[in-house]
């Protein structure tokens, strides 16, 4: 589950009652660090050992211990064939004929409407890629600012192995993108990334709502820091030092220390060589004309701008949505409660990376870009047969609810630490 990697072997043979019969409170008492099971087409899977190997990061597939992980697994991998031999050694069993298929509180029906609809999608992932003066170097670094920016949403559709049918394509070319072109590292994206797509909004185990105490964000967790006196920042403020903290930092400050560490601890030295590269191919172009330090500071303003382009693009389909704890819903609903859509515009599509339409993606996360207005109708009809709201905003009003919902978040942690 999550990246299709490259994978040399099987997987070694796990102990487990080889042919057994489970029920779902049985599976569910395997969610341990050290004891995971899952179930994939009601097959019983024990990933306890297969987990540290699994090429799209520990996490991504832990996140689903315990639980039904048919529609992840599937979203994720776009050769499913070639994936099951790898799945064959760690099967241990299947659910007892009187399980139900989806654990929990999952809807049966949603979940076989989406499968319909998913098949109607796949006929659609058809790939078709095909002076320093300070007016030039304002200008320059525009230009700079949106280049980075489009060579991320690049990176992002092969990380998602959407552009070519080989995934090693995919993978070799997402290495070049995200390293040379950008200064980043494909495998720390990947385990971050795809946590995101399995488990979005959700605490604890979707990486992009973790923000480090700056910011309380969704309903739950401003009551909860409340009620404990928790105050690390002045949070009923956060809407405006977000403007200081939040876009300008994230990128250039945050994202680069947490890339570097990751490459190095991890040793990640192919990585490592393709962003070295793409610093060493910068200051080879701009030492000469603004010296090292003039190289520095104009490379720190270009990756300022391209963050707030980024941080705005992307918290706008996501962080005035509903962020809480798990509640172990079916795919499309906790896909749907998690994300919405900006309208579409050729401007929008351009300068979002079509992620404008965030719902799509996240429902079809290796399905190229250029399909998602074409699936968008049934996903929205399948919604409105089951009374999920599927959200459509304007730019505007997505830049809107970010700074809102920053404000709404912060006023209930101020009148829980007051009052509670």
């Amino acid at each position: 589950m999550g990246g299709g990697g490259q994978l040399t072997e099987p997987a070694e043979e796990v102990k487990g009652r080889a042919g057994g019969v489970y029920t779902w409170q049985e599976v569910q008492s395997h969610c341990s660090r050290s004891d995971q099971w899952l179930v994939i087409d009601r097959k019983v899977y024990n990933i306890t050992q297969w987990a540290k190997r699994h090429p799209g990061g520990i996490r991504v597939i832990s996140h689903y211990a315990g639980e039904d992980a048919t529609e992840a697994f599937t979203a994720f991998h776009p050769d499913l064939k070639w994936v099951q031999k790898f799945l064959k050694p760690l099967l241990i069993g299947e659910l007892a004929a009187t399980e139900p298929s989806q654990d929990r509180n999952k809807s049966a029906t949603i979940i076989q409407d989406f499968h319909t609809l998913r098949a109607k999608a796949l006929a659609w992932l058809i790939i078709w890629v095909w002076g320093t003066s300070w007016t030039l170097t304002l200008l320059s670094a525009f230009l700079l600012a949106t280049s980075q920016l489009q060579a991320g949403w690049l990176q992002h559709d092969f990380g998602h192995l959407s552009v070519f049918k080989k995934s090693s394509w995919n993978h070799v070319l997402h290495k070049f993108t995200i390293g040379h072109l950008k200064g980043a590292s494909a495998n720390w994206w990947n385990h971050r990334h795809y946590q995101h797509h399995a488990k979005p909004n959700v605490f604890s185990k979707d990486p992009d709502v973790n923000m480090l105490h700056l910011f309380v964000i969704g309903k739950t967790q401003p009551v909860e820091y409340g009620i404990k006196k928790i105050k690390y920042m002045p949070y009923h403020h956060q809407h405006q030092y977000f403007f200081l903290v939040g876009p300008p930092l994230l990128i250039p400050i945050y994202f680069h220390i947490q890339i570097m560490r990751s490459m190095i601890s991890r040793h990640d030295w192919v990585d490592l060589a393709c962003s070295l590269s793409h610093y060493l191919r910068y200051l080879c172009c701009s030492v000469p004309l603004y010296g090292l330090l003039g190289s520095m500071l104009l490379i720190s303003f270009v990756r300022i701008l391209e963050s707030h382009c980024f941080v705005w693009v992307t918290q706008m389909n996501h962080l005035p949505m509903n962020i809480d704890h798990e509640k172990h819903q079916d795919w499309l609903s906790m896909q749907l409660h998690a994300t919405c859509n900006v309208k579409q515009s050729p401007f929008n599509d351009w300068f979002s990376g079509h992620l404008n339409f965030q719902i799509e993606h996240h429902l079809f996360p290796t399905m190229p870009r250029h399909n998602y207005h074409l699936v968008a109708p049934q996903v929205r009809a399948l919604c409105d047969k089951h009374g999920i709201p599927y959200q459509v905003k304007t730019m505007w009003q997505g830049f809107a609810d970010v700074f809102r919902s920053l404000k709404n978040s912060g006023d209930l942690w101020l009148d829980a630490y007051l009052h509670k």
